[in-house]
């Protein structure tokens, strides 16, 4: 993951309690709820400057950090040129 990902998520996890994110362990356990969810699409769109389709808002992508980090990957895949973006992104 990213580590401009990881610094957008933090603030909506109001139970991470300054522990590393585990990519596996559910959101929600995190204290992440859907209002939160759609707040954090956005910023997640403005931090690497993608736009996730419609149907990107459901629970299968906000399960894990994983599912949601494979997300923004495909995004920047798709509207940013490939492993390329994705390098620059995390430099």
């Amino acid at each position: 993951m990213d580590p401009r990902f990881t610094e957008a998520l933090t603030p909506f996890l109001k139970f991470l309690n300054g522990q590393e994110i585990d990519p596996q362990a559910p959101l929600r356990g995190y204290g992440l709820d859907s209002m939160q969810a759609i707040e954090l699409l956005f910023a997640l769109e403005d931090t690497f400057e993608v736009t996730f389709p419609d149907d990107a808002m459901n629970d299968t992508t906000f399960a894990t950090a994983d599912a949601l980090w494979q997300v923004v990957s495909a995004a920047l895949d798709t509207q940013h040129g490939g492993a390329d973006a994705t390098a620059a992104a995390v430099a």
